[in-house]
């Protein structure tokens, strides 16, 4: 096992200055075009309501809802705004458990996982035609909050049909997983990942050439990269500033084509930053203008599209969630949609981005900001 996967290379980490440089033309926004997504039965009450989680180039938009008594259902939404909702076979109809849709390829199939009556979490796809299809990790619990993930991701699915994730055993804890396009199911361990409850390999992108990354929790709750390659080698990466205590360290997170990794970075003081990896072992960290400073807040990049473009959420010095989109020169566009911006986002090849926000009642929306014109983006391709 390699310490990092370019094993000829060291970790460079891009200067300072050019960092600065691309701060200083990053732009607030100043007109965007944003429209809230509800799905058809969604709930109204505190917790309940939609959250829009991918979209992909023909603009089909995907997540789940909750309904009025917090049952999940997900939904896809095509790009004329027409609903179809689907529940997993197999799904639990009790609040808490149901169907969620997290990662939609450019085909329009689908992937995530629902919860069971004795909620225990399995996997499925659902193909362009509406099959779904149901599958559970070999090595995964039974027991209620264990399960198979396809989870929090918007990279979960490549165009050719093959399935990343993780899963949660017996004892509690996660191993990675990938899932091929004839359902042939292979576990992801990395090297030195902890063994113990809540520590282990959790997957979370996978390249269409069948590259995966994501991270592992070691024996003590500390973080790191890794990357597996499509011959199934892993190599693991932690990059500098770091930190080593638990729930610190370094978090892959997504690809782009050439196989550049965007991920998050957590400091010793537990500051979220983004960062990019790329295969010659260049590091570029990156922060929202007005990203705060302080515990748990930060930059958090969630998805890179295929130009290149990263969106994600800042938190600032006053613990508020905002919105931002990120070229690939490095300017950062801050954004702000009608509530608190809530966790997630997810990036179309012309720039659009849908995620989540949270009403002043606590209710959950999903939103669609339109690409901006200064991105230089091109539009929605055709299926």
């Amino acid at each position: 096992m390699k310490s990092f996967y370019l094993s000829k290379r060291k970790l460079q980490l891009v200067p300072a200055a050019m960092i600065l440089i691309a701060l200083a033309i990053t732009t607030s926004i100043c007109a965007q075009s944003i429209t809230t997504i509800d799905a058809p039965g969604a709930g109204t009450g505190p917790g309940q309501g939609t959250s829009t989680l991918d979209i992909n180039a023909s603009g089909t938009i995907i997540g789940f809802m909750r309904d009025a008594n917090s049952i999940r259902h997900a939904f896809t939404r095509s790009r004329d705004g027409t609903f179809t909702m689907f529940d997993a076979p197999g799904a639990g109809t009790a609040p808490g458990q149901g169907t969620r849709a997290y990662s939609v390829n450019p085909s329009g199939t689908i992937t995530g996982y629902f919860n069971d009556s004795a909620n225990v979490a399995h996997g499925y796809v659902r193909s362009a035609q509406g099959v779904i299809t149901t599958f559970d990790a070999p090595g995964a619990g039974t027991g209620p909050g264990q399960g198979t993930f396809p989870f929090n991701s918007p990279q979960l699915i490549n165009p050719n049909g093959v399935i990343t994730g993780f899963y949660t055993d017996s004892v509690g804890a996660l191993h990675g997983f990938v899932r091929d396009e004839n359902g042939a199911i292979t576990t992801i361990d990395a090297p030195g990942a902890g063994t113990a409850a809540d520590q282990g390999t959790q997957a979370f992108a996978i390249r269409p050439n069948g590259e995966i990354t994501g991270f592992y929790f070691d024996a003590t709750g500390a973080v790191h990269g890794f990357l597996r390659d499509k011959k199934g080698v892993i190599t693991t990466f932690d990059l500098p500033g770091g930190g080593t205590g638990p729930g610190e360290g370094t978090f892959g997170g997504g690809f782009t084509p050439n196989g550049t990794i965007l991920g998050v970075l957590i400091d010793a003081d537990f500051v979220n930053h983004g960062f990019l990896l790329d295969k010659h072992g260049a590091v570029t960290i990156f922060d929202a203008p007005h990203a705060g400073t302080g515990f748990n807040q930060g930059t958090l990049p969630w998805d890179i599209n295929t130009n290149g473009v990263t969106t994600g959420w800042y938190v600032d010095n006053s613990d508020v969630n905002h919105g931002f989109v990120r070229d690939r020169h490095g300017a950062i566009v801050e954004f702000d949609v009608p509530g608190n911006f809530g966790a997630w986002g997810a990036i179309a090849p012309n720039g659009a981005v849908v995620g989540v926000y949270t009403d002043a009642n606590n209710l959950n929306h999903g939103f669609l900001r339109e690409p901006d014109r200064g991105l230089g983006l091109a539009r929605f391709e055709r299926p």
